[in-house]
């Protein structure tokens, strides 16, 4: 019986802690959304390092966010009311607006550019 109650209790405090990542996560969004006339996003495995909210704004600007599992990204999702796209395909891609720095992470050091 003693078993029973401590699995309970781990897993109650397991949920409580999801929810205050997927609460302070879902705060960071709602942030980015503001800023940025609101946003969308997709959501991508990361292997063991959880898995990756990424944002694109209205207004072209983009962000990432990292949650520790999926279950956590999905409800940080659904607490900031974020749309999600099951992919990040081409018309999606195209929302996003890049700047010289990203050019020059994105090529600049593969071409013998600055390093950042």
């Amino acid at each position: 019986m003693g078993d029973t109650a401590e699995t309970a209790a781990a897993a109650g405090a397991a949920d409580k802690k999801q929810d205050r990542t997927a609460a302070k996560l879902a705060k960071q969004i709602g942030a980015f959304a503001k800023k940025h006339g609101g946003a969308e996003g997709q959501l991508a495995h990361i292997g063991q390092a959880g898995t990756r909210i990424v944002l694109v704004g209205t207004d072209g600007g983009w962000g990432d966010l990292v949650a520790p599992t999926f279950a956590t990204a999905q409800l940080a999702a659904e607490k900031a009311g974020l749309t999600l796209h099951e992919e990040f395909d081409g018309e999606f891609a195209a929302r996003v607006r890049t700047g010289p720095y990203e050019w020059t992470r994105m090529a600049g050091i593969q071409l013998g550019g600055h390093e950042n």
